[in-house]
C-alpha cells in the first residue's frame, strides 16, 4: 500500500514539470549566489574628502588610503559637503585636513584630521575603521618627523599627527538600527508574495474561477479587486511591526512621516502586485510559494540588506538594481536613520514606483478571461 502512495506521489512530481525545474534550479541559482555574489569585505568604498592645506604630506596621507584599494576618493569644499556626501548616500566615509595642518606639522604639534564614517551599518563601520589605520601607518609617517639639532631639549611625539573617528548618524553603532528596518521589508514581502501569490491559484484549484469569469468584469477590475485587500492589510502589518520596533527597540523617528507613509505604500504596491503575477503565472499553489521563495532569498541576499551593495562583485550587482527590496533598503533606512532629505531620495522613490506600474501592468497582460 505504502508503495502504490510512494508511486503516486512521484507521479504527481512528474507531471509538474515547472515545480520539478524550482526544486532543481532555486537551489543552484542560491548556492551561486552564496558562493560567488556575497563577500562580507567590500572595494572601492566611495570616500569624500576636504584638503584644507594641499601640500606633500597630506598626499602622503590621501596616497595611503587610496593606494591599497579600498577607499575611493574624491574631493568636496568643506566638512559639511563631506556630511551631506555621507547622509545621501554618495560616499561611506570622509577625510576633513585643516589648512593649518602643515605649520602644526612642522612644529611637531600633533595637528589632527577627522575620519568621518557612515554608522548605519556597523559591520562595514568596522572595516572602514580599520582599513584607515592606512592613514597612519609607517609608511606614511615615517617622514612627518622634524629634528631641530640646534634646538635644546626637543620633544617628538610618538605620532607626527591625530586621526579622530567621528561616527555619524548610529554613533553607538547599534546593530538594530541596521537590521530592522529591513527585516520590516523582508516580513511584509513574505506576507505579500505568500498571501497574494496563492490567491488566483487558490480560485482556479477549487473551480471558482469559472464564477469570476462569467460576471462582466474587466481585467483591470479584476486585478485591482485582488490587490486592494492585501494591500490594505500589508499596510496595517507594517505600521503595526515599525510601531512594536520603535516601542521596543527604540528605533529612530523618520524626518518625514507623510515620506515613510509614501515609502510603505509604494513598496506594499510591489510586493501585492508582484504576488499576484506570481499567482497568474503559477499552475499549483505548491509552484507559487517556490516562486515566491525563489523572490524572497535573492532580494535579502543581493539588496544591501546583510551584506554592503559594494561588497558584491561588479558581474553580480547589476542583479541588486533589479530588485524592489534594494531600494526599500536604501530609502527606509535613510529616513529613519540618516533623516536624509526626499531630493536625495527621488530615484530611489522612482525606481520603486516604477516596478510597481510594471507587475500591475503585466499582471493585467497577463490575465486572460478563459480557464
Amino acid at each position: 500500500m505504502m508503495t502504490a502512495i510512494i508511486k503516486k506521489e512521484l507521479l504527481q512530481l512528474r507531471r509538474d514539470p515547472r515545480l520539478l525545474a524550482l526544486i532543481v534550479v532555486m537551489p543552484l541559482v542560491l548556492l551561486i549566489l552564496f558562493g560567488i555574489a556575497l563577500k562580507l569585505e567590500p572595494q572601492n568604498v566611495r570616500m569624500a574628502y576636504y584638503d584644507g592645506d594641499p601640500s606633500f604630506f597630506t598626499n602622503l596621507i590621501k596616497t595611503g588610503l587610496w593606494s591599497d584599494g579600498y577607499f575611493d576618493l574624491y574631493e568636496v569644499q568643506s566638512k559639511e559637503q563631506i556630511i551631506e556626501e555621507i547622509r545621501s548616500g554618495r560616499a561611506k566615509a570622509g577625510l576633513h585636513i585643516d589648512k593649518d595642518f602643515s605649520a602644526l606639522l612642522t612644529e611637531n604639534r600633533q595637528p589632527h584630521i577627522t575620519f568621518l564614517v557612515d554608522g548605519t551599518m556597523p559591520s562595514l563601520t568596522t572595516a572602514m575603521k580599520y582599513n584607515s589605520n592606512s592613514a597612519t601607518d609607517e609608511g606614511v609617517t615615517n617622514d612627518m618627523y622634524f629634528t631641530d639639532a640646534d634646538a635644546d631639549n626637543v620633544v617628538i611625539a610618538q605620532d607626527p599627527f591625530i586621526m579622530d573617528t567621528e561616527i555619524l548618524f548610529n554613533p553607538d553603532e547599534k546593530e538594530t538600527w541596521f537590521f530592522l528596518p529591513g527585516v520590516i521589508g523582508v516580513l511584509i514581502m513574505q506576507i505579500a508574495l505568500i498571501l497574494t501569490g496563492i490567491s488566483v491559484v487558490r480560485e482556479r484549484e477549487k473551480k471558482t474561477l469559472e464564477q469570476l469569469l462569467v460576471t462582466p468584469m474587466s481585467k483591470t477590475t479584476f486585478i485591482i479587486g485582488k490587490l486592494l485587500p492585501y494591500i490594505v492589510i500589508a499596510l496595517l502589518d507594517f505600521y503595526f511591526i515599525l510601531g512594536a520596533g520603535w516601542a521596543l527597540f527604540d528605533l529612530p523617528q523618520p524626518n518625514s512621516h507623510l515620506l515613510l507613509f509614501i515609502l510603505a505604500l509604494i513598496f506594499v504596491a510591489v510586493m501585492i502586485s508582484l504576488g499576484l503575477l506570481i499567482s497568474l503565472i503559477a499552475k499549483t499553489q505548491q509552484q507559487a510559494m517556490f516562486i515566491a521563495i525563489f523572490i524572497i532569498v535573492p532580494s535579502i541576499l543581493l539588496s544591501g540588506f546583510i551584506f554592503p551593495l559594494e561588497a558584491i562583485p561588479d558581474i553580480v550587482r547589476p542583479i541588486s538594481y533589479v530588485i524592489p527590496f534594494t531600494y526599500f533598503v536604501e530609502i527606509i533606512r535613510a529616513l529613519l536613520i540618516k533623516q536624509t532629505q526626499f531630493s536625495d531620495l527621488i530615484w530611489s522613490f522612482i525606481s520603486l514606483s516604477a516596478f510597481a506600474v510594471l507587475f500591475v501592468s503585466a499582471s493585467i497582460l497577463k490575465f486572460r478571461r478563459t480557464l
